[in-house]
C-alpha cells in the first residue's frame, strides 16, 4: 500500500466534493456518520436555561430561521433522533412544557412520532413544517447522553479532534523519567497511531511543528532544544518511527492539520540519518511552578487591552471578555474560529485552543459587547491585535457571546484525590493520596472549616467542575476502609489547582472532631450560578435620609442601625441613612438558590418575613486606606425573579412561602425604599470615603466567579449631601481595581469638617 499525506487526501477530498456536490466536512478521510440529504438544510442547538451542555430547549433553523418543538406526542424515542442530530450517541430523558424556558419564533414541529431508529428527523412523521397549534409554553427539551459521536460537528462547537490521522501527541522525557515532576515540558514527540505510539522523524522538522506540538499540549510556545544532547542519546537507543515530513505554518490546532506523511508497514530504512523530533516547551504561569521552572513575568499588553475567561467550570475555558477604557466586555462570535481563540489561549498562558464556543455556550455576558468579526491569522500576540470590527448596539446580543476551551498541560493531580460514598461520581467524601516514608496511602480530610472555597478546588481538581456545596459532615456516605484523616486546617482561596496548594497542616493533624462522619465532603456540578451587582443603579439611586427613630424599630432588632442607636434618647430623634437599590442579576450557568431549604428559615415577626440567608449582602463605608467607618448588611428575606431578560420565565417568587432564588438571566431588585437597604452614617464625619457592597461575602451558596461580587464607588460627604460615582464593578477588592480607583486631591489624609 502507498503512503499518503493529508495533501494527498486533501486533493481526492476535493475531487470527491466536485463529483458528488455534497462535501460539507474536512477533506481528510471522514468517519462522521452521513446525514440523509433532507436533513443537510436543518441546523440544530440546544438552548435555554438553566441547563448542561448535553440537555436544552431543542431548536432546529429550517430555511434561515430558528424555531421550537412542541411536546405533544413527544417520546423518548424522539429525543433519541434528536441527540443523534445534535451529535450525541442517546438520549436519557426529554422534558417538556419549556423546562429550558420557552423558545421564540416558529415552532416547526408538532406531534412528532419517531421510531427510534430514523437517521434524521425527517424521517419521523408530523403534523408537517411550521404546522402546529401550540405555544410556546409547550416546547420539548431533551437530556442527551454526554458521548458524543465520532466525528461529528456541531456548528457551535468548532472542534477539531474528529478525522484525526494522528489521534493524541505526547512528550516522553527521554532522561530523568520517574523523577521530573508533571507537566512534562520536555521530550521526544510520539504520536498514537493506530497500531501504537511512534517518534517523528526530525528531518526537516522546524519551530513552526514545534509551536503546534506544544500548542496541543496546553503550553503557548515553545523555546529552543539542545538537538547535538539528544541526537548522541538516540544513537544509544532504539526507535520506532511511523511518521515523517511534518510541516507545519504554525497557527494549526492539531499536528494532523500539517502536512505529513506516514511510513509504509514495509518501509525498512525509517528516517536514515535523523533522529526523533524533541521539543521543549514553555508553561504558561499557572503551570510554572508545577513544572519545576521559574515562574517567568509575562509581558503585559500594550495600553488598557486586556483578556480574561468567566463562566468556565475548568481552567483554561470560558466566556472571552476584553478590557476596553477601562470596562470588561464581551466578543460577539460573528467569524469566531479556533484561529481567534487559539490567539486568546496562548494569550492568557494555556496551549492552543480546543474548541471555539459560540451561542454563549459559556453563559451571556452583562455590559458592553466590545469587539465582533474578529479575524485573526493566529500569530498575533494578543486578540487586540486581530482585524475587528468595533461594536454597534444592534449589531450583536449577549446571546451570541464567544467563548473557548483551551488545551491544558496534564499535572496528574486527579489522580491523586477521589470521592467516595456518594450516590453518583459527583458527591462524596473526598480523600487524597498522601506520600512520605513508605507506600503511597489514601486518607480522609478533617472537616473542621472546610467550606465553599476548599470545595471549589476539590471539584476543580477531580474535574467535575463546580462545587455546589463544601459538607464538614459526612453521616450518610460510607468510608468504605479508609479511615485515617491525613490533613487538617485546609483553607484555600479558590483558584488553586489542586489541595496541595491550598494552606493546610504539614505534619501534625489537629482535628476538633474525631471520626470518619466529620471529614470533609463535596457535591460538584458542571454549572453554577453567578451574582453581579448592577454598579450603574446603585450610583443613580444614593441618597441621604433622616429617617425618625420610632419608624427603625424593626430594623434596631434586625441589627441595621449602628451600634450608638442602641443609647439614643427612642423613640425621639433620628438616624442618618446613605440609601440606595441593589439589582443583582444571575449570569452564571445554573439558578441562584439558598443554600437552606424552606423547613429551616427564619422567621421574622416585626417584618412579617422570612429569612432564607441570614447575610446576603455587606455594605460598607471605608477611608481611603482601607479602613471600616460605618457598616450595613441586609439579610435575604425574599430572594426571588423581579425582571428577567426577555426569553427567559420567572421561576421564583416569595408569594405564599414561594420558592426563593435568582433564575439564570432573571435578577432581583432591593428598592432604596426598603428597610435594611441603607448603611447608618449618623457617626461617619465629613470627608471622601469608598462605598463597598459586597454580595454572597460568606460564600454561603456557591457560584462560578466570586471575584465579581464586590463593587466600590467613590464617596464624597459633606455633612448635609453625598456624591457617589465611579461605581465599577468585578475584581473590586484586588490591586487592580484600586489603581484604577478615582483619587481626591488630599484623599489619602481624610478631611474632616
Amino acid at each position: 500500500m502507498q503512503p499518503v499525506s493529508v495533501w494527498q487526501w486533501s486533493l481526492w477530498g476535493l475531487l470527491l466534493c466536485l463529483l458528488c456536490s455534497s462535501c460539507l466536512g474536512s477533506p481528510s478521510p471522514s468517519t462522521a456518520p452521513e446525514k440523509r440529504a433532507e436533513s443537510q438544510g436543518l441546523r440544530f442547538r440546544l438552548a435555554g436555561f438553566p441547563r448542561k451542555p448535553f440537555e436544552g430547549r431543542v431548536e432546529i433553523e429550517r430555511a434561515g430561521e430558528w424555531g421550537t418543538i412542541c411536546d405533544d406526542d413527544f417520546t423518548l424515542q424522539a429525543a433519541h433522533v434528536l441527540c443523534r442530530e445534535l451529535g450525541f450517541t442517546e438520549a436519557t430523558g426529554w422534558t417538556h412544557s419549556a423546562k429550558y424556558g420557552p423558545g421564540t419564533g416558529r415552532i416547526w414541529l408538532d406531534n412528532l412520532s419517531c421510531s427510534g431508529t430514523e437517521k434524521s428527523v425527517t424521517e419521523c412523521a408530523s403534523r408537517g413544517w411550521g404546522n402546529s397549534d401550540c405555544t410556546h409554553d409547550e416546547d420539548a427539551g431533551v437530556i442527551c447522553k454526554d458521548q458524543r459521536l465520532p466525528g461529528f460537528s456541531d456548528f457551535n462547537v468548532i472542534e477539531v479532534e474528529h478525522n484525526l490521522q494522528v489521534e493524541e501527541v505526547r512528550l516522553r522525557a527521554a532522561v530523568g523519567r520517574g523523577r521530573r515532576p508533571l507537566p512534562v515540558t520536555e521530550g521526544l514527540v510520539e504520536v498514537r497511531l493506530p497500531d501504537g505510539w511512534s517518534q517523528v522523524c526530525d528531518k526537516g522538522w522546524s519551530a513552526h511543528n514545534s509551536h503546534v506540538v506544544c500548542g496541543m499540549l496546553g503550553f503557548p510556545s515553545e523555546k529552543r532544544v539542545n538537538t547535538a544532547f539528544y541526537r548522541l542519546l538516540a544513537q544509544r537507543q532504539q526507535h520506532s518511527f511511523g511518521l515523517h515530513g511534518v510541516a507545519c505554518v504554525g497557527t494549526e490546532a492539531h499536528l494532523s492539520l500539517c502536512s505529513l506523511e506516514f511510513y509504509r508497514a514495509n518501509d525498512t530504512a525509517r528516517c536514515p540519518g535523523g533522529a526523533p523530533a524533541v521539543v521543549s516547551c514553555v508553561p504558561g504561569p499557572l503551570y510554572a511552578a508545577s513544572s519545576g521552572q521559574k515562574k517567568q513575568q509575562q509581558p503585559k499588553p500594550q495600553g488598557e487591552a486586556r483578556v480574561r475567561l468567566k463562566g468556565g467550570s475548568h481552567p483554561g475555558e470560558g466566556r472571552v471578555e476584553v478590557l476596553k477604557a477601562g470596562t470588561w466586555g464581551t466578543v460577539c462570535d460573528r467569524k469566531w474560529d479556533l484561529l481567534a481563540a487559539s490567539v486568546v489561549c496562548r494569550e492568557l498562558g494555556f496551549g492552543s485552543a480546543r474548541e471555539a464556543l459560540s451561542g454563549a455556550r459559556m453563559g451571556q455576558g452583562m455590559g458592553a459587547i466590545h469587539l465582533s468579526e474578529v479575524r485573526c491569522s493566529g500569530q498575533e500576540p494578543s486578540l487586540w491585535k486581530c482585524p475587528h470590527k468595533n461594536i454597534t448596539a444592534e449589531d450583536c446580543s449577549h446571546s451570541q457571546d464567544a467563548g473557548v476551551r483551551c488545551n491544558l498541560p496534564y499535572t496528574g493531580v486527579d489522580t491523586k484525590i477521589r470521592l467516595s460514598g456518594g450516590r453518583s461520581r459527583h458527591e462524596g467524601r473526598v480523600e487524597v493520596q498522601i506520600g512520605g516514608p513508605g507506600p503511597l496511602r489514601w486518607g480522609l480530610i478533617c472537616g473542621d472549616d472546610w467550606g465553599t472555597l476548599e470545595a471549589m478546588v476539590a471539584c476543580r481538581q477531580l474535574g467535575l467542575g463546580y462545587a455546589n456545596h463544601g459538607l464538614q459532615e459526612t453521616w450518610y456516605w460510607d468510608s468504605g476502609n479508609v479511615t485515617e484523616v491525613v490533613m487538617s486546617g485546609v483553607r484555600c482561596t479558590g483558584t488553586e489547582l489542586s489541595l496541595d496548594q491550598c494552606a493546610h497542616h504539614s505534619t501534625h493533624i489537629a482535628c476538633k472532631r474525631t471520626g470518619t462522619h466529620f471529614t470533609a465532603g463535596v457535591i460538584c456540578s458542571e454549572t453554577a450560578s453567578d451574582l453581579l451587582l448592577h454598579s450603574a443603579l446603585v450610583q443613580e439611586t444614593a441618597y441621604i435620609e433622616d429617617r425618625p427613630l420610632h419608624m427603625l424599630y424593626c430594623a434596631a432588632e434586625e441589627n441595621c442601625l449602628a451600634r450608638s442607636a442602641r443609647s439614643a434618647n427612642w423613640p425621639y430623634g433620628h438616624r442618618r441613612l446613605l440609601r440606595f437599590s441593589s439589582q443583582i442579576h444571575n449570569l452564571g450557568r445554573a439558578d441562584f438558590r439558598p443554600k437552606a431549604g424552606r423547613h429551616s428559615w427564619v422567621w421574622h415577626e416585626c417584618h412579617g418575613h422570612y429569612h432564607s440567608m441570614d447575610i446576603f449582602t455587606h455594605y460598607d463605608i471605608l477611608t481611603p486606606n482601607g479602613t471600616k467607618v460605618a457598616e450595613g448588611h441586609k439579610a435575604s428575606f425574599c430572594l426571588e425573579d423581579t425582571e428577567c431578560q426577555e426569553d427567559v420565565s420567572k421561576r421564583y417568587e416569595c408569594a405564599n412561602f414561594g420558592e426563593q432564588g435568582i433564575t439564570v438571566g432573571c435578577w432581583d431588585l432591593y428598592r432604596h425604599d426598603i428597610d435594611c437597604q441603607w448603611i447608618d452614617i449618623t457617626d461617619v464625619k465629613p470627608g471622601n470615603y469608598i462605598l463597598q457592597v459586597v454580595i454572597n461575602p460568606n460564600f454561603e451558596v456557591a457560584e462560578s466567579d466570586f471575584t465579581n461580587n464586590a463593587m466600590k464607588c467613590n464617596c464624597k460627604y459633606d455633612g448635609h449631601r453625598i456624591w457617589v460615582h465611579n461605581c465599577h464593578i468585578g475584581d473590586a477588592l484586588s490591586e487592580e481595581a484600586n489603581r484604577k480607583f478615582e483619587r481626591y486631591p488630599g484623599q489619602t489624609s481624610n478631611q474632616i469638617i
